[in-house]
């Protein structure tokens, strides 16, 4: 396709639709679904979770950064509606799949979801209809897996019969310059005419599509961009250590290098990945790789290195507490900040967890306080932890605990009056200024 990589802006034509169905009610499906509300398409949120879809008929945000007026707002004009019933989907001109691709205890790709999903769809797809995978995964999964398991189930042939694509979601929660109408879309279909499809779909909503020249190479961009900030956050962690040996800051150091205007990106250290992209995605890769015989050294030194920083944080913890002759069996932490980054309430991977389990193998009595997670729920990674919940915010108790941990820096916490009532803090997130000059305080 000569034109594989044109932009096409929302001033092209685009079709009317029926109905938008969009699977996965959660941080990515939810704000897509929204967005096409707010354009004006009517949207059926389907999700098995049957409290997920009665809040959001309630217009009830489950999400912290979703307000529940827009909610509200789209479901009250009737322009969204959730729902677990999936025989709906003969409503619907297309289905756009949103949801989780983790890894499994093996640390290998698990696409469970996007298959039952695939299966849920089949035996209600009707022909025309456009079916869209968004869900992040290796190159391969749409054209082949999800392909054959639609394939299978309706009778139905794709690319003939029904329209198949894979667009990359590309959301950043938290972050309040980030808008799903200003993100370029990226969008790879299996035949041209399922692009064109594709394509005509999302500039209903989006400003900007970028057509690539197949799904493979759609779920391959997606991948680079997790893969090179993965990279680059092993680097500047990797150098955090090696700087602090030296006695150098590495936050001093990132802001005076981050002032040369080109050739340099900044990205920071911290006390491990967290999230549903950067921890997984780059061993999507890796595992494919292995099949057509390639390795992924480089994305497999990065995951070390990564996975490495919190028993670095841990060592730093036990020499702070040493410094002040306290061994961690038996003292109590404090852990600030369990979402896996600031200003969201999603604690999926968390290196907080991780911190948590060491300090209590250690034989270390592990609090947390986080004003987005009240307490914790259960899961697959960490049902060990579910119940607990959050201390509540009193500089008084903060005083009472042996050491202070910083794992998480949200906007809304008072990282001040914690530095002023810690008798020991440890810092990962480099929120405490000045620190270099009090004892108390530890960089990690």
């Amino acid at each position: 396709m000569s034109n594989s990589y044109k932009v096409a802006s929302s001033t092209d034509s685009v079709c009317a639709m029926r109905m938008l169905a969009i699977i996965g009610l959660g941080y990515v499906g939810l704000p897509l679904g929204l967005q096409f509300a707010r354009c004006g398409v009517k949207v059926l949120g389907l999700d098995i979770d049957p409290i997920k879809v009665e809040s959001l008929n309630s217009g009830q945000s489950y999400i912290h950064h979703i307000p529940s007026e827009e909610i509200q707002k789209q479901v009250s004009e009737g322009r969204f509606t959730a729902s677990t019933d999936f025989s709906r989907i003969r409503e619907a001109d297309a289905v756009v799949i949103c949801v989780p691709t983790p890894l499994s205890k093996n640390r290998e790709p698990d696409i469970s979801y996007v298959l039952n999903t695939g299966k849920s769809i089949a035996p209600h797809l009707q022909k025309g209809t456009l079916v869209i995978l968004e869900s992040t995964t290796y190159p391969g999964t749409t054209d082949e897996d999800l392909r054959a398991v639609l394939e299978s189930g309706s009778g139905l042939k794709a690319g003939i019969d029904f329209h198949l694509a894979f667009s990359p979601e590309r959301e950043d929660p938290g972050n309040p310059s980030s808008k799903v109408a200003k993100i370029p879309k990226v969008v790879g279909g299996y035949t041209p005419a399922c692009l064109e499809k594709a394509k005509a779909l999302y500039l209903q909503a989006v400003e900007t599509v970028v057509p690539v020249s197949s799904c493979r190479a759609a779920e391959a961009t997606k991948l680079l961009e997790n893969i090179f900030r993965s990279v680059n956050i092993a680097l500047v962690n990797e150098l955090k250590m090696v700087y602090a040996a030296m006695g150098i800051d590495i936050w001093e150091v990132i802001e005076a290098a981050k002032t040369k205007p080109f050739g340099y990106m900044p990205f920071y250290p911290g006390p491990g990945l967290g999230g549903h992209c950067i921890p997984i995605d780059p061993f999507y890769l890796t595992w494919k790789a292995r099949e057509y015989g390639q390795a992924t050294r480089f994305i497999e030194l990065a995951g070390e290195i990564n996975t490495s920083m919190p028993k670095y944080v841990i060592q730093k913890l036990t020499e702070a507490l040493n410094s002040v002759k306290k061994p961690i069996n038996g003292s109590k932490i404090l852990i600030v900040g369990l979402a896996y980054k600031a200003n969201v309430d999603d604690d999926r991977e968390s290196p907080s967890y991780v911190l948590m389990d060491l300090i209590k193998e250690k034989g270390g009595k592990v609090s947390y306080y986080d004003p987005y997670v009240p307490v914790i729920k259960p899961s697959r990674e960490h049902s060990h932890w579910a119940g607990l919940r959050s201390i509540e915010w009193d500089p008084l108790k903060i005083s009472h605990f042996d050491a202070v941990l910083i794992s998480t820096a949200h906007a809304n916490i008072d990282f001040s009056e914690i530095a002023r009532n810690a008798s020991l803090l440890v810092d990962t997130r480099n929120v405490i200024k000045n620190s270099q000059t009090n004892p108390g305080i530890i960089r990690a």
